[in-house]
């Protein structure tokens, strides 16, 4: 539908002499004060208004925002464009390539189902650290990735030709959110429409939660399950309420000693303490002109940590000279200074905007820091470490007993490695330390930080202590342009770290095994083994399968832990070891100084680099360009695959949907505490072979080593399901003292554990629809659409929490399950449920008269025949949600939607 403009918004943008259309944002009365976010909804908005899904009152409301109502008015947000990493963005083509099909199936055009807003795909999430420690560990690592993971890869082949608007960047090249910050953003979009060229805000959202990394350029955008990413990719606007938008003030400068990672946790820590789940977070102040790009970009990248949809900078100079120093082209620069100033898009520290809430840092008072043992939020100050630690062990290591004397639960196992190596571990031993993940490989002042310190360690004679596994995966080539071109890549190496890939690698759980001998020392001991990263997440279970402690760090303080071997350790007082004249030497003796860390910024990084690095991006090495790719239209789905099938979604979906049912006689499959992450619902590292999904492998002829993890099939569905709850550390509560994915069976007599899957399948045999019971912020962490996906599968009919999380509640109806929520003030515990009872959920019908009911009215009945009754709060929040799951889901709406047009 063609745009309405009842403000007589559009107008022309001349820039050195190209004329642009523009919606001018000044038409609108009120938007002078919106603040900068709002502003970038409200062009989107005046520009997308049809009369019918968006009309001039939305626009209105936006304009004449109430700071500090909450929110209530639902508005369609159209974004730009689409970013996908792999492990979510394959389970994306796959249901793409279904479409087609389906629509084939209805009597329309399977060409028909295309992206309509550019799409592009990094490949980032499939390396894996098999190889490390040596020179040829980056060569060994592509090579096995290649390997398990060639048929989703011609897969993906497949896609960027088949589909149009859709462009996949090949294995090797960099992390995605890296990537779409030093390449793909372009911070003003242009797109030729009805014959005249169009600037406007660039926005995007993407299959992955860090999405918001980009907020740091001035580009609005955040991560969405995966359904929501496919239904943006074919025109469906995402569906939101006017957020509330908390102002967070900076001032003062981050002093020396401390780091963008130390700011970026303080600020996670004090973010989450306030409360900014369902908020859009935007900086602002004098201070906002002291943080660099790549500082704003680790802040923006967080979010999802903080709990906020995204983490706003507006555009200023600073913008302006990354994208210069990027490579970007003076045209596209001067469009976004232009167009950013014409449109009051540009930051004035001066202006005080309207906000909901405000929160203050002063930098100067930012001290080192180190995030865990299980939360990005759980902040511990560096000089308080080791007293931390030493607290947090008795729940890894509980009743051990202090056998070295050490003050604090502790076992000498002494262990001798094949290569001759030999020494002790002890509870607390650093078994990974990685410089990984997005939010600080992209940080040059981090890399180039770690990378003198580990300069100073060497040249004082300081070694990585043997039982340590070290890497380094950068987000991008260019790191490693800088690091050679510093002359420091050598001292990274002596210390171990070596280039390993270019991927997420052990943010995302791919830290590859650990040495035999150390693995089975941990697990023949209980060892509470502890892993260090630069990452986002540290989620329980997600790091690797023998380590029990995960901490976040800056990638200097990585480098630090791998010398000291240890958690149980302090870097004020103890000694990282001797130098040649058998001196101790301490952190603060190898610790590089800001003003040199900036100098070698300023020496070895250039816009040649980006441009090199990022030259034929699209087109991939010889390996890439080998794969054998189908072509067609639909995809030759092969029967054999235990990578790429086709999902059971649409299977006998008719062109009307069938009318909404109430629940009866459900079955609670499993009943959950707080903080049930995504990362517990839907697991994307390793798994074993007495598993489920390890089973289904082993009869389709996969050997045990070629499993490779949960997230890289995940265009298998079958494999899928068997994993959804199957995180080894999930608690469900029905069974005593049990992790790992099991429930009751109760359609066996005496109710004996089995299983998730296997007692999921039998409910289905009998007719049972299935519940879950929760606590508060069920479906936090990564917006992994399998763990709405799977949940469904599985058969739940209905989930009923305390809190959500955004993106699992609205994927979860995306996919037709139910997400309720008990009472304010009320839980599983306060009515006295324990799983065994009987469900049944009943108002779900009133649905189909086109009303959302605010509450639906659940009725527990125990096993003795006593019922307990209760109001759940319905968490369809606008009608499109409802609409979505009126139709059964989010695909099969647009699907609908596509073959009655």
């Amino acid at each position: 539908m063609s745009n309405v403009d009842s403000f007589g918004a559009k107008g022309v943008l001349d820039v050195n002499g190209t004329e642009y259309e523009i919606f001018r944002l000044n038409a609108v009365e009120g938007a002078e004060s919106l603040p900068y976010s709002l502003k970038v909804l409200l062009e989107n908005l005046l520009r997308t208004e049809d009369g019918a899904n968006i009309t001039a009152d939305h626009v209105r409301a936006l304009a004449q925002w109430d700071e500090n109502a909450e929110p209530n008015t639902e508005i369609q947000f159209t974004p730009a464009r689409v970013i996908m990493q792999d492990f979510t963005g394959v389970p994306c083509v796959v249901d793409l390539a279904t479409m087609r099909e389906a629509v084939k199936d209805l009597g329309g055009d399977p060409t028909r189902v295309n992206p309509l807003a550019p799409a592009e795909m990094v490949i980032d999430h499939s390396v894996q650290i098999d190889a490390f420690g040596n020179a040829g560990a980056l060569e060994r690592n592509m090579e096995i990735e290649y390997q398990r993971n060639g048929e989703r890869y011609q897969f993906l082949r497949w896609g960027q030709t088949a589909f149009d608007d859709f462009k996949v960047v090949p294995p090797g090249t960099g992390i995605v959110h890296q990537v779409n910050i030093e390449y793909l953003a372009r911070t003003v979009m242009t797109r030729e429409i009805g014959g005249k060229l169009r600037a406007y805000p660039d926005t995007c959202v993407g299959t992955d939660s860090h999405t918001t990394m980009v907020n740091g350029l001035g580009v609005l955008g955040w991560g969405v399950g995966g359904i929501e990413a496919e239904a943006a990719m074919l025109g469906q606007p995402v569906s939101m309420l006017i957020p509330r938008v908390v102002g967070f003030k900076l001032k003062g400068s981050i002093p020396a000693g401390a780091t963008a990672t130390d700011v970026v946790l303080t600020i996670t820590e004090m973010l989450r303490k306030h409360g900014v789940v369902g908020k859009f977070v935007e900086f602002y102040g004098e201070g906002v002109a002291e943080v660099p790009l790549a500082n704003r970009a680790t802040i923006g990248n967080m979010s999802p940590e903080f709990g906020s949809t995204a983490a706003m900078f507006p555009i200023d100079g600073i913008t302006l000279d990354y994208l210069r120093l990027t490579g970007r082209s003076e045209e596209s620069i001067a469009l976004v200074e232009a167009y950013a100033k014409e449109q009051g898009l540009w930051h004035d520290p001066s202006r005080e905007l309207r906000f909901s809430e405000f929160l203050e840092l002063d930098l100067s008072t930012v001290v080192p820091s180190i995030a865990g043992p299980k939360r990005p939020q759980d902040r511990i100050e560096l000089s308080r470490a080791k007293e931390q630690f030493r607290q947090d062990i008795h729940t890894y290591a509980p009743g051990d007993a202090d056998a070295l004397g050490l003050g604090r639960p502790s076992k000498g196992v002494d262990v001798k490695m094949a290569d001759g190596r030999e020494f002790t571990l002890d509870h607390g031993l650093v078994s990974i330390a990685s410089i990984t993940s997005c939010t600080n490989t992209s940080n040059p002042s981090v890399m180039l930080a770690a990378a003198l310190l580990a300069r100073n360690a060497v040249e004082k004679g300081l070694t990585s202590k043997p039982w340590v596994k070290t890497s380094v995966a950068p987000g991008s080539k260019v790191v490693t342009d800088y690091y050679e071109k510093s002359g420091l890549t050598p001292y990274l190496e002596k210390l171990g770290f070596y280039i390993v890939g270019y991927g997420c690698a052990t943010c995302i759980g791919n830290s590859g095994p650990l040495e035999a001998e150390i693995s089975e020392a941990i697990q023949a001991h209980d060892l509470a083994a502890t892993a260090v990263l630069s990452g986002n997440r540290n989620f329980e279970g997600r790091i690797n399968p023998d380590v029990k402690m995960n901490y976040l760090a800056s990638p200097p303080l990585v480098i630090a832990y791998a010398l000291a071997g240890t958690m149980d350790f302090d870097f004020e007082k103890d000694p990282l070891g001797q130098d040649q004249a058998g001196n101790d030497v301490f952190l603060k003796d190898i610790w590089p100084s800001p003003i040199e860390v900036q100098a070698t910024i300023d020496s070895s990084i250039d816009e040649e680099m980006f441009a090199k690095g990022y030259d034929g991006v699209f087109e991939g090495d010889e390996r890439w360009r080998a794969l054998d790719t189908p072509a067609g239209d639909t995809f030759a789905w092969a029967e054999d695959s235990t990578y790429v099938r086709k999902p059971p979604y649409f299977e006998g979906m008719k062109a009307q949907p069938e009318p909404v049912k109430d629940i009866q006689g459900a079955r609670v499959l499993l009943k959950l505490g707080d903080s049930v992450t995504t990362d517990h619902i839907s697991p994307a590292g390793s798994f074993k072979s007495d598993t489920p999904a390890g089973q289904y492998l082993l009869a389709n002829g996969v050997d045990r080593k070629d499993f490779n993890s949960y997230g890289s099939r995940r265009g298998n569905h079958e494999v899928m399901i068997r994993g959804t709850f199957a995180n080894i550390r999930i608690k469900n509560q029905i069974l005593d003292g049990v992790e790992g994915g099991f429930t009751r069976d109760f359609t066996q007599e005496g109710a004996p554990q089995a299983y998730v899957y296997d007692a999921a399948q039998n409910y289905a045999a009998a007719g049972t629809p299935l519940v879950v019971l929760a606590g508060k912020e069920y479906g936090s962490g990564s917006s992994r659409d399998w763990a709405a996906k799977g949940t469904a599968l599985l058969g739940v009919k209905a989930v009923i929490a305390e809190s959500y999380e955004r993106i699992h509640r609205s994927n979860l109806i995306g996919m037709g399950v139910l997400p309720l929520q008990y009472p304010a003030g009320q839980s599983a515990a306060t009515l006295g449920l324990t799983g065994t009872e009987t469900f049944a959920v009943e108002g779900v019908t009133e649905l189909n008269n086109g009303t959302t009911p605010k509450t639906l009215k659940v009725t527990a009945t125990a096993e003795d025949g006593t019922a307990t009754t209760f109001d759940a709060v319905l968490r369809i929040d606008t009608p499109g949600e409802a609409d979505y799951y009126r139709n059964g889901g989010i695909l099969q709406y647009v699907l609908r939607q596509i073959s009655a047009s």
